[in-house]
Parts: structure tokens; C-alpha cells; sequence
């Protein structure tokens, strides 16, 4: 067994923001026409309507995390996208930037502070902090959306069983679909 890592916590959650978002979009691409934009009761009035923001968040923080100038030019249009496919397209896109970012990251890369622009103002933040801040906002989001599925055609996906080694029964379908392996997600 190996030392402790800190920062296997964070590829961990990254590993599981794909892997989750995956499985949600697909159980998505499955909605009866008119279900997907459908008003619910819900933070956001619509599946649409969240799963744009997840997308739009990680556009912001990512980019942030990335030290990148996108800034609130994440926000300026609130649903960038009408259409499912082209989401799902894009969000598979974030998910792996930021998983790409936390297999690179290292204890002092997440000490460092990471400028994010706020209205008026530079927030500055922990990379850590903001990781942390961002995988919660993720899940929050995520299961709304779950919920909402439960009063589609569609049943909820299954969105946690990508952490711990006695999941890989689970997975399996997934990880070949991106070209991923247990050794990946294990290390």
C-alpha cells in the first residue's frame, strides 16, 4: 500500500464528474421529446436549464483553475445550449480539461491562489478550496436533475458507484467508453 496522497482525492472526483456526468447525459438522451425542456419544480425550472448551468459553472471555474481570462463571459448567454446532444458534447469537453488539470495537480499547485473574476471585484481562493467548491457544486446540481428524471419516462441513472474498487461492476461499460481502464480510476 502507498503512502497517503492528498491529491488522489481530487483525480477521484474528477474521475467520478465524468463518469457521472456520462451516465446522467445518456440517461438524458433517452427523454421523450418536450421532457427535456419540460418546466419542473426545481432550482432551475427545467433539465435544460440546469444541466446548462452545471456546464456554464465549469466553464467559469476551469477556466479560472486553468488561469485562463473567460471570466463571467461564462454567463453571458444563461442556456448556451437547446439541444442535448450538443451539451453533452461540450460538458464531456469541461469534464475532461478538469480531469486533466487534477492528474496534473500537485500539493503546491493546490496551495496556489487562483484569481476568479466576480462583478467589480478579483475573488482569490485556494486552488484547492475552489476544486472543493466546484465538485459540491457538481453533485448539487446533478442530483436535481436525478430528481427531476423521477418525474420523466426516463428512470435516474445510478450516479454513485465510481469511488471505491467494489463498484468496477458498474463502471465497466463507461470506462471502455472512454477508453479508460480500473488501473486509471484505482491510482
Amino acid at each position: 500500500m502507498s503512502a497517503f496522497d492528498p491529491i488522489r482525492g481530487f483525480r477521484k472526483l474528477a474521475y467520478n464528474n465524468v463518469l457521472a456526468n456520462l451516465r446522467l447525459h445518456r440517461a438524458c438522451a433517452m427523454l421523450k421529446s418536450g421532457e427535456f425542456e419540460a418546466k419542473r419544480v426545481s432550482f432551475f425550472p427545467s433539465i435544460k436549464a440546469t444541466l446548462n448551468h452545471i456546464l456554464t459553472v465549469d466553464w467559469f471555474y476551469v477556466d479560472a483553475l486553468e488561469g485562463g481570462t473567460l471570466g463571467l463571459r461564462a454567463f453571458d448567454i444563461e442556456e448556451p445550449y437547446g439541444r442535448l446532444d450538443e451539451l453533452s458534447r461540450e460538458q464531456a469537453e469541461v469534464d475532461h480539461r478538469l480531469a486533466t488539470l487534477c492528474e496534473a495537480l500537485t500539493p503546491e499547485a493546490a496551495m496556489q491562489v487562483v484569481d476568479i473574476q466576480r462583478s467589480g471585484r478579483i475573488q482569490r481562493e485556494r486552488a484547492d478550496d475552489v476544486l472543493n467548491h466546484l465538485f459540491q457544486h457538481q453533485t448539487h446540481h446533478r442530483g436535481q436533475v436525478h430528481a427531476m428524471l423521477s418525474g420523466t419516462s426516463v428512470a435516474p441513472p445510478q450516479l454513485d458507484e465510481f469511488i471505491v474498487a467494489d463498484d468496477a461492476r458498474f463502471r465497466g461499460g463507461e470506462l471502455a467508453e472512454l477508453g479508460w481502464d480500473e488501473a486509471k480510476l484505482m491510482r
